[in-house]
């Protein structure tokens, strides 16, 4: 595979707030950090910011740790028991009695407790010094109550013992209870600039990646501009990668794991919208390839064509022109498709129906012969 980044420029990285899709973020720095690419600074909003300390101190194993056992009551003051019964709609396993006492409280107190995510975020800085000595830069995004205005905090430049202050600020989610940090009251940056892009802009970053998650608040990115020169590339999840406060150790190392090839996808140039393929080569080579693997195309001319249609057909004009765009239009193909992108989209059709492994890197010929042994395993029959 051919590395498609410049890998002697340096990079700046920002991080999209959206709660527990958070560990999303954690996979795709770790294909990056695999592949060598050198970060210079991070700027993020809410859970961006906190994933932002982390790849400050280039602590890889706590961040993976961390999100993959994630929990509930990591995050609030809550029972995971009770939110894993509720969302199993399993209410014989529900204390009521303990839910409407949980439930005045919430009330009582404007917002869930977050002593919790305190203390998480205790856990990530230690004493401050792998963020203060980190050769990287750490923007939080931020809105102060106080004072009425959106704030990007430089935290390697605030007073000492407030770096844990400010990346709670920066999580401060409308449904949590909020205290004064500082003498002062903060709300999640994200809900005033969930994309802090033009953070990193400002400051003179010329190569940006952007991890994107899709969480609640103001998406950004829609209304900056981007100076002439600069460079932004984005790495972003085509599932749905849960809800923002479903903080599940089950669906977070799902999101790791997809982030992580998602950011492969990219750093490689990999074909697929479901798989990741390496697929080089001209668009006369696959044509070339669907017309020698006709035992694959069979299924679809069987499916796809009335048998009328079949036997009026001869050749190459059977395909070219009625199977090949009516199989387009299936695929939900780009009006200016052309073979490679048919043939890719076959293969992945072909893999999904048959449940191949989709977490895996497959050259093109790789993925052909998992497909033709589950075939041949099932006597040449497609589940529809």
């Amino acid at each position: 595979m051919e590395l498609k980044l410049d890998l002697t420029k340096e990079y700046g990285i920002v991080l999209e707030g959206g709660g527990a899709k958070g560990a999303y973020q954690i996979g795709a720095w770790k294909a990056l950090r695999e592949a060598g690419v050198r970060i210079k600074g991070i700027a993020g909003a809410s859970v961006g910011s906190l994933n932002g300390a982390l790849i400050c101190m280039d602590d890889l194993e706590k961040a993976e740790d961390i999100w993959k056992n994630i929990e509930y009551s990591r995050v609030m003051d809550v029972s995971d028991e009770t939110i894993k019964a509720l969302k199993k709609k399993d209410f014989k396993a529900l204390n009521m009695q303990e839910i409407l006492n949980s439930g005045f409280q919430f009330i009582k107190d404007g917002g869930f407790d977050v002593t919790p995510l305190k203390n998480l975020i205790a856990e990530v800085v230690g004493d401050e010094s792998s963020i203060r000595e980190s050769d990287r830069e750490l923007f939080a995004v931020t809105y102060s109550v106080s004072e009425h205005k959106e704030l990007a905090v430089d935290v390697k430049s605030g007073e000492e013992g407030s770096v844990k202050d400010m990346l709670l600020a920066s999580a401060y989610f409308l449904a949590f209870k909020n205290e004064k940090l500082g003498g002062k009251r903060y709300r999640d940056g994200g809900g005033f600039n969930n994309v802090p892009l033009g953070v990193l802009l400002d400051k003179g970053y010329e190569d940006i990646i952007v991890i994107r998650i899709y969480g609640w608040g103001f998406d950004s990115e829609k209304v900056t501009k981007i100076p002439e020169g600069a460079n932004v590339y984005h790495i972003a999840p085509r599932q749905d990668l849960g809800g923002i406060l479903e903080f599940d150790k089950k669906q977070s190392r799902k999101n790791m794991t997809l982030g992580y090839y998602d950011a492969k996808r990219f750093l490689y140039g990999l074909a697929g919208r479901i798989y990741y393929i390496d697929a080089p080569g001209s668009e006369p080579y696959y044509f070339d390839k669907m017309m020698s693997e006709l035992e694959l195309l069979k299924i679809y001319v069987e499916e796809d064509l009335d048998q009328e249609t079949r036997e009026s057909l001869n050749g190459y004009r059977m395909f070219t022109e009625t199977l090949f765009p009516r199989m387009a239009v299936e695929f939900k193909l780009k009006d200016d498709w052309n073979y490679r992108d048919l043939y890719i989209a076959i293969l992945e059709d072909l893999a999904k129906r048959l449940k191949i492994n989709r977490f895996q890197i497959y050259t093109v010929d790789r993925l052909i012969g998992k497909i033709m042994m589950k075939l041949h395993s099932l006597d040449s029959r497609i589940p529809l």
